[in-house]
């Protein structure tokens, strides 16, 4: 399934008293597009044999736009709701909240646990007295491998990809960049071996970009580094397939695609 990254509107505030590194991103299924907050930093504990079962639990809502998505007096009730589905769960075994998935009309709070005696009854609960309007969901099984963070609430890697370059295309509009500009785009790579750097040098002038330096590097795992660029636009989609292009051209040569910089351009 290919995942797109798109300007997300849903906020994260839901997870924000957290220390954790949590981020959302839009990706395209099969009836339409899904939304995505994440625990990034629970990827660090993926497979943790204290926290063996995976809880999906949330409800379907009807105040919701045409994409599926909630309205935004919709997502103050379902910030309720979710604050009454952590204290149930907190209140229980060890557990660790990883995700959220919003996809036509419904939303799941994904958490896993140590232990799962008694929870489905309490959660059931909690909805039948605090949201009874709303129709509620709840799947408990072991996932000692973690397949529901791994495999389906961690995004891929050209999603990772766009949900990088989103950061700084963020940036530059906030400094009022104008993305279609074409403007010098800088751009890093680093290597294990000088033949290693070699190895991408024909891709670079084949499709046109410059070197502007080859440095080696002095106790580094990637000490052979190369700094190139060329002119390109820097929207977040033509941006996106220049960096996974370099990114692969790098592992190809076994080498690491460390990001791109560009002025700002009004």
């Amino acid at each position: 399934m290919l995942r797109i990254i798109l300007l997300s509107f849903l906020p994260i505030s839901l997870f924000a008293q957290q220390e954790e590194n949590w981020d959302v991103y839009m990706a395209s299924y099969e009836k339409g597009a899904g939304s995505t907050l994440i625990n990034m930093s629970a990827k660090t504990k993926a497979g943790d044999k204290g926290l063996p079962f995976i809880v999906m639990t949330g409800v379907t809502f009807k105040d919701c736009n045409p994409d599926g998505f909630p309205t935004k007096q919709q997502f103050d009730e379902l910030y309720t709701i979710s604050d009454s589905v952590k204290k149930i769960i907190a209140n229980g075994s060890p557990s660790l909240a990883v995700g959220t998935f919003t996809y036509q009309c419904e939303r799941l709070e994904y958490y896993y646990v140590r232990d799962t005696n008694g929870l489905r009854t309490k959660l059931n609960k909690l909805y039948n007295r605090s949201f009874p309007s709303y129709l509620s969901h709840t799947n408990i099984k072991e996932d000692k491998s973690w397949d529901a963070y791994l495999k389906f609430l961690y995004p891929n890697d050209e999603t990772l990809e766009y949900m990088s370059n989103q950061k700084v295309v963020v940036k530059l509009q906030e400094a009022g960049d104008n993305l279609e500009t074409a403007r010098k785009v800088d751009h890093w790579l680093y290597f294990k071996k000088d033949s290693d750097r070699n190895c991408i040098l024909p891709y670079l002038k084949q499709n046109n970009f410059k070197v502007e330096e080859m440095e080696t590097l002095k106790n580094v795992e990637l000490p052979f580094k190369i700094h190139i660029s060329r002119t390109d636009k820097v929207d977040l989609n033509a941006i996106t397939q220049i960096t996974l292009e370099l990114r692969n051209q790098a592992k190809k040569c076994n080498g690491d695609y460390d990001g791109w910089e560009a002025p700002v351009s009004k």
